[in-house]
């Protein structure tokens, strides 16, 4: 009990003393001192603090009093400072239990709060301090045999000097005391500041629907006689528990009840239930979530689903669902990043790539449209290695380009959605909009990623051509090299020495059979040895190689799918960057939806690429949200996100043709 009215008092002075001087001598003698010398200093703490404290100070010095709660009394572990006036909502306060309480109000006799009433009274300008007024409260004090054998000698009179220890000791007098506060599930985590229930999240948090049908340059493109079979696609991240679970300290502002599966899940399906989309891309699916509520829930809702978890220990992974009455399945093709042995692909990352047929409603005639590409792919987080972003978005558009081309060589429209982990001024993104990247030689953070700057480290790493060994079967054109198609033979010129190499190839060695026979001239068959052989095929081994190397040493990457993102990334009304997320308070765009556009020539000079709608145009968007506004609903998650990332969501249509 000692040393309890021993911190208490200290920190009752700290208003009137100099910081230096107390917490200098409080850091000196705290544990070590006798009852005797707690006295002492505690007079000379009194005498000169009240000696320096104004008069107009004398209210706001009780009222606005700081009041120490220690986890350890006897050690004097970390400091927490509050006032008075706070302490009823502040949660940092712990409630004493009626045995501290029945403790604590035994030292304090009737005279000592008469004589500090008398002196309370006597204080210029001072109002009198009463229960009604103030919020009653307690500090917790651990109960040690050491404690409860010093508490008997505590000089009462010493606490009669000084009317804010009075306050203290009047505040624990209180006629009711409030139960004990529930204990966060966080260890030394920052405290949740509950929102007070009339903040109008719905209001605060309210997004707008764009319809960008009306917009000119959109009806200049659809002609009155032009149908369009319109549809829905969402893209979301809907953040997977285990996450959750696995990084708490990503979400100390969050209420632990939010936080819980049970009050996301109703949330998270109530939101896609009321956008309604015919297409659903989402990020982060538990895998146990998604076989035991969600594939079940969204086959009531009429969509038929397709999973993907990614590889490794890993518990979550993407999900494609599309609506059946909608549209019809041609094709599936789920993609695992993880390549074992190639350091630019060893992590667990995957996607999914689908070929829909829309289904039109009856009564239309003869009427057709192009199917439909979806891709969904969730790419790594870790801003430190752009390169392997880099590696597993060109896997995803290799797959991309192997399911969407048609038997012409063209293609079919492309939606692209999903987390890439990538802001919109990063090379990533600018490598899928405007179709081109040249790598070589950037640093892996500054590629790729965007979303931390690593410019100060000395050995930063740096990407060097090729990226990835030939062995990934993938171009630098992000195809396949078995489905490229073959290049339009042209003239080509070769040395004597060169050509001389190959006189002993099998094709050299075979009869043409137009080639007229004539006796000792064209009768004759080369006859190679071995070695000669072994070596022909050695050349051209090395010749296949090196010319398939020359393409990918230039560093640079290409693609050929024309996309462009539904979202500008800005908001203008409210001059402020669009963002999609909000890691740690900070707010950021990371989540897309790409789609099929025609390029429009630029002029000279200028690096990013135009677009315009082709057979797939974007009728309409989701609004999203700035930094600020998500900010004054305590960022993401609250009650009404139930993810730390938006929903996206676009509404299109693709041209119905005649047969």
């Amino acid at each position: 009990m000692t040393d309890a009215f021993f911190t208490c008092r200290k920190n009752v002075l700290l208003a009137k003393s100099p910081p230096t001087q107390i917490e200098g001598v409080f850091a000196a003698t705290r544990g070590r001192l006798v009852p005797e010398e707690q006295e002492a200093l505690l007079h000379k703490w009194l005498e000169e603090g009240t000696e320096n404290l104004p008069t107009s100070e004398s209210v706001p010095a009780v009222r606005k009093l700081s009041v120490t709660l220690s986890s350890d009394w006897l050690e004097g572990s970390e400091l927490l400072m509050t006032s008075l006036s706070d302490l009823n909502t502040s949660p940092e306060v712990t409630r004493c239990a009626d045995q501290q309480l029945s403790e604590l109000n035994a030292l304090t006799s009737s005279e000592l709060q008469e004589h500090a009433g008398a002196e309370l009274a006597g204080l210029p300008g001072e109002e009198t301090v009463t229960s009604a007024g103030s919020v009653p409260w307690a500090a917790e004090v651990p109960q040690t045999d050491h404690q409860t054998a010093d508490s008997a000698g505590i000089n009462v009179e010493v606490l009669n000097d000084d009317p804010a220890v009075l306050a203290w000791s009047l505040a624990c007098d209180a006629e009711t005391v409030p139960p004990v506060l529930p204990a966060q599930p966080i260890q030394d985590a920052v405290p949740f500041y509950p929102v007070p229930t009339e903040v109008p999240y719905h209001e605060i948090l309210w997004r707008d629907w764009e319809d960008l049908s009306v917009q000119p340059c959109v009806l200049e493109q659809i002609s009155k006689n032009t149908s369009l079979f319109e549809f829905r696609v969402m893209s979301y991240n809907i953040l997977a528990q285990d996450l959750v679970e696995q990084g708490l300290d990503l979400y100390v502002h969050c209420h632990p009840d939010i936080l819980n599966w049970n009050y996301r899940l109703p949330n998270l399906l109530q939101e896609i239930q009321h956008w309604d989309p015919d297409v659903l891309c989402l990020q982060e699916v538990q895998e146990n979530h998604y076989w035991e509520q969600l594939e079940p829930t969204f086959k009531e809702m009429g969509f038929a689903c397709f999973y993907k978890r990614r590889t490794g220990m890993k518990t979550d992974g993407c999900a494609v669902c599309y609506k059946h009455s909608r549209f019809q399945l041609i094709s599936l093709s789920p993609i695992e990043y993880f390549r074992p042995g190639l350091d630019i692909l060893n992590r667990d990352n995957v996607g999914l790539v689908l070929l829909l047929q829309p289904v039109l409603p009856e009564g239309l005639g003869l009427k057709a449209v192009s199917p439909l590409c979806v891709a969904n792919t969730h790419v790594l987080f870790n801003p430190r290695r752009g390169d392997i972003k880099l590696a597993q978005v060109a896997l995803l558009l290799a797959e991309i380009d192997k399911i969407a081309r048609t038997a012409e060589g063209s293609y079919y429209p492309v939606i692209l959605c999903g987390d890439l982990n990538s802001v919109p001024d990063s090379p990533l993104y600018k490598f899928i909009r405007n179709g081109e990247l040249s790598y070589h030689g950037m640093p892996a953070w500054k590629v790729v990623s965007g979303q931390e700057d690593f410019s100060q480290q000395l050995y930063s790493r740096k990407l060097l051509a090729p990226l990835w060994p030939t062995s990934l079967g993938v171009t630098d054109k992000c195809q396949y090299v078995t489905l490229c198609q073959p290049k339009k033979l042209g003239r080509r010129e070769y040395s004597r020495d060169f050509l001389l190499q190959f006189r002993f190839c099998d094709v050299a060695c075979e009869r043409p059979p137009q080639l007229v026979l004539l006796e000792g001239v064209t009768d004759a068959k080369p006859v190679a040895s071995a070695r000669q052989q072994s070596a022909v095929t050695a050349v051209l081994k090395r010749h296949n190689a090196l010319s398939f190397l020359s393409k990918q040493c230039s560093g640079v990457i290409q693609h050929s799918l024309n996309l462009t993102s539904v979202y500008s990334h800005f908001l203008p009304q409210r001059g402020r960057p669009e963002v999609t997320t909000m890691p740690m308070g900070l707010g950021a765009t990371v989540d897309y939806i790409f789609y099929s556009a025609e390029p429009v020539e630029s002029k000279a000079g200028e690096c990013r690429r135009l677009y315009k709608d082709g057979a797939l145009k974007l009728l309409g968007r989701l609004s999203l949200l700035s930094e600020d506004v998500l900010l004054m609903a305590n960022g993401l998650p609250n009650p009404f996100c139930s993810s730390d990332h938006l929903c996206l969501l676009a509404s299109f249509g693709l041209e119905i043709s005649n047969l």
